[in-house]
């Protein structure tokens, strides 16, 4: 099989394959960019395989940087991008289940592509556009099949990740796990307590996020992945009945509010989840406030509704409102209620106030507790319609 006509960024890479061919090494495009070009999906990260060895690649190109010299990687920086060329390997043993413990540079595209996780991630490609199809990926990819190259016991043992990114790839692409592939992940699950919580919790977010996450989630639950993940390990139940969730969540907080509105989390206990999966810290504070506000949308009225609007902001709202219609529990007029009663706020933040600190001490309150106590009553009477947003009606309510 041939590509007649190439992605713009494999066009403006193929002069490095030719300088690499010219001196009598061979060279490819590998990888997901090949995968994608045959499925006509964005192209991201060109990688190369060469059987030139570092060093080789090294003495062919101007600008060069050693990103990962000691595994083959040699970065050519060529009119203003940079492009990872990697040396065909074989590996050693994975005493980590993550990185070998050794690599070996061969002049083989076989070898090479051997080692990887998925035959439709073990595709090459020619400067022409030619495929080069070892492992059978283009059947794989045409019957939108997941499968690992070879044994798929021993991919996972090599990289325990890998059963990770197979259920992401399943929600990014619309693929199946390939039967022997998915009872290898199931027999091998509790290997991924072998991982760094941040690699788990960034393959487990980018599946979330992807068109068909019910998918991945399904199999993250069926492979028994979830019982090596903190928080969801007695969740099977919930887990399950997130996939009648209907629509897609937007970002990494809305992921979380999803699965802590199922779970029946307090805003406490999905903070503790969220740091034992290494979240960040600003994604453990917005999930939180959302989460708060979900529960007071759903039980709130009046002053107090117009209150926890207010504290929230429209970040927090726009989350809270994509995740409670995801899990039904709002129809559409509701949402466009709450929308309208957020917009009809007269003041957004304690910045729309017309005082601030500053203007209460010069009034002649003194620095302390009692300050910030001041300006929240102010705000609460100005939300409620009492008095007017103007610096004589504020203070006069103040006694100043």
């Amino acid at each position: 099989m041939r590509l007649v006509e190439l992605a713009p960024d494999f066009v403006a890479g193929k002069p490095l394959l030719q300088t690499i061919e010219a001196a009598g090494f061979e060279a490819y495009f590998v990888g997901g960019a090949v995968r994608d070009a045959l499925l006509k999906r964005p192209i991201h990260d060109v990688d190369i395989a060469t059987s030139a060895f570092p060093a080789e690649v090294k003495a062919l190109f101007k600008r060069t940087v050693d990103t990962g010299i000691k595994h083959g990687t040699v970065t050519v920086l060529d009119h203003g991008a940079g492009y990872e060329v990697t040396t065909f390997r074989t590996e050693s043993t994975y005493q980590d289940f993550r990185r070998p413990d050794s690599v070996t540079f061969v002049r083989s595209l076989k070898e090479d592509l051997k080692r990887r996780d998925f035959t439709v991630n073990a595709l090459a490609m020619t400067a022409d556009g030619q495929i080069i199809d070892l492992f059978d990926g283009l059947a794989d990819l045409k019957a939108k099949r997941l499968k690992a190259v070879g044994i798929a016991y021993e991919r996972f043992h090599e990289d325990a990740l890998r059963m990770m990114r197979a259920v992401r790839f399943e929600a990014q692409l619309d693929f199946k796990l390939a039967p022997k592939t998915s009872a290898a992940i199931r027999e091998n699950h509790m290997l991924l307590t072998k991982i760094a919580m941040e690699r788990i919790h960034s393959e487990f977010v980018k599946m979330m996020l992807s068109p068909h996450w019910a998918a991945g989630l399904a199999d993250f639950v069926e492979t028994q992945l979830y019982l090596a993940t903190p928080g969801l390990a007695q969740q099977q139940a919930a887990l399950t009945a997130t996939l009648r969730a209907v629509g897609v969540c937007q970002n990494e907080v809305q992921v979380w509010l999803l699965l802590a509105w199922q779970m029946q989390w307090s805003p406490d206990q999905l903070q503790q989840v969220l740091k034992a999966w290494k979240s960040a810290n600003d994604v453990i504070a917005a999930s939180t406030m959302a989460l708060t506000l979900c529960q007071q949308l759903v039980h709130l009225s009046g002053q107090s509704l117009k209150w926890a609007l207010y504290q929230a902001g429209k970040p927090a709202l726009t989350d809270a409102l994509q995740v409670l219609r995801m899990v039904g529990q709002l129809q559409p007029a509701q949402i466009q209620t709450f929308k309208q009663q957020y917009a009809e706020l007269p003041i957004k933040s304690a910045r729309d106030l017309a005082v601030n600190g500053r203007d209460l001490i010069a009034a002649g309150f003194k620095p302390g507790p009692a300050l910030g106590q001041q300006l929240q009553l102010l705000q609460k009477q100005v939300l409620a319609g009492t008095i007017a947003n103007k610096p004589s009606a504020l203070l006069a309510v103040l006694g100043k």
